[in-house]
């Protein structure tokens, strides 16, 4: 799977690896697994952390879809009877306002060179060959390194030994999870946004196929799988972290959108003590006491005369 015109990028990540795993070697044995479990899962939060801003635009794209979404329906009811006049419309709407539907794909499409150049420097590690500026002892040092007995660069059909297969068939196992719970926290949303969207049932089977493309990673190696659930993880971590900094718009009843709080953060929770201090209300202010001077009175009111 080697692309010749991507091995500027195949030596750049083989040099990250470099550097990551000269860091840690100076407190850890650079044959460890921790030293190399440490490389990777390091190595995968830096490359999240570059593309954050792509995340970022991803999620304000599809937050000002969402804040369409009535007047998306409203096209799809006037034009329910020409598909194309429909489409038309709502594409000029998202331009109008800045929306971008293929949005979602910006952060897959930046992961997917990263993860062909690891797949690529881990099986020239794996066939014992010191390319893209990786030197022997490097090389080496990864062949000998050990996750839960198994071996860095082992795939689940070339390991020889069956403890080897099931430490590898368990990661595995946890990026098949990882992958659905991340597919369903933004399946979730999008339907919750858009219940009559048609493509609502197309998701859901995305949902619930997506954990099946998780074991054609039983051809990958152990170290790259490690890589999967270590992004899969993080991407929970960061739309979990978005989603409760925006929540999901409402609408009144003529279609316009209300202000919705957000949920607390964690240094917010962790403020509050207790429930009670938590639901109790504001005690009411206390009034203010003020003081009547007693108005002056004629001199005919003092005295008790009365005008005739």
């Amino acid at each position: 799977m080697e692309l010749s015109w991507l091995n500027w990028l195949y030596t750049a990540v083989a040099q990250v690896i470099t550097w990551i795993h000269q860091a840690y070697s100076t407190v850890l044995d650079p044959n460890s697994g921790l030293t190399w479990a440490l490389t990777i899962i390091t190595l995968t939060i830096c490359m999240r952390i570059l593309i954050f801003p792509l995340f970022l635009k991803q999620m304000r794209s599809s937050r000002k879809m969402q804040e369409l979404a009535p007047k998306v329906q409203e096209l799809r009811k006037r034009y329910k009877n020409d598909k194309q006049r429909m489409n038309q419309e709502v594409m000029a709407l998202y331009q109008g306002a800045g929306a971008n539907p293929l949005g979602g794909c910006l952060p897959v499409v930046a992961q997917f060179p990263i993860f062909i150049s690891m797949f690529t420097v881990l099986r020239a590690i794996a066939a014992d060959q010191p390319k893209f500026g990786m030197t022997q002892e490097l090389v080496d040092s990864a062949k000998q390194a050990l996750i839960l007995g198994a071996p860095l660069p082992a795939t689940f059909f070339e390991a020889p030994h069956v403890g080897e297969k099931i430490v590898i068939g368990f990661f595995v196992a946890i990026s098949s999870c990882t992958t659905f719970l991340t597919v369903r926290q933004s399946v979730t949303r999008s339907m919750a946004q858009m219940p009559d969207n048609p493509m609502a049932q197309q998701q859901k089977i995305l949902m619930y196929i997506s954990p099946l493309f998780a074991f054609f990673s039983l051809n990958f190696p152990l170290g790259l799988i490690m890589y999967w659930v270590t992004t899969n993880l993080w991407t929970l971590g960061q739309q979990h972290w978005f989603y409760s900094r925006h929540p999901m718009p409402q609408f009144d009843a003529k279609g316009n959108p209300v202000i919705v709080q957000p949920k607390p953060g964690l240094i917010a929770k962790l403020r509050k003590t207790t429930p009670e201090e938590e639901q109790a209300p504001p005690p009411p202010p206390e009034p203010k006491i003020v003081r009547q001077q007693p108005s002056r009175q004629s001199r005919s009111k003092r005295t008790g005369s009365k005008k005739s």
